[in-house]
């Protein structure tokens, strides 16, 4: 059971990916990096919207299986998104490559905190 410390653990996470994303643009004076968090936002809603449209039955039935294939493919189509979106700008040269490591490893903080919210969080019995 996941209690008061590891509610603290992912919201320091958290804050220190945001405060990673929001110093890569702010220490750089270049604003685009910010855009990744619109793929932070967006990511999960393909799962989710998928997984209500399927229903809660039996997930191997061949009927939902392709519903939940595509919200699957969507969603890992905006985290690579949001990890290739910085490496992309600074190919660009549109950001520095420090705004690139620092937006790049906020991603990694914050698909943490993600990841750590599913596992000590939610159960097989109830949906996001």
């Amino acid at each position: 059971m996941a209690g008061m410390p590891h509610i603290i653990g992912l919201a320091f996470l958290l804050a220190c990916g945001c405060l990673s994303v929001i110093l890569s643009c702010a220490l750089y004076s270049n604003w685009l990096p910010l855009l990744v968090v619109l793929t932070y936002i967006i990511a999960p809603f393909p799962n989710m919207i998928c997984k209500r449209v399927a229903g809660g039955g039996d997930f191997m039935a061949d009927e939902n299986r392709g519903i939940l294939e595509t919200g699957y493919f969507l969603t890992s189509f905006f985290l690579v998104s949001g990890f290739g979106l910085p490496l992309v700008l600074a190919h660009a040269d549109k950001i520095t490559v420090p705004a690139m490591v620092m937006s790049f490893l906020g991603g990694v903080m914050i698909y943490g905190t993600i990841m750590g919210y599913v596992h000590f969080f939610v159960t097989e019995d109830e949906p996001f």
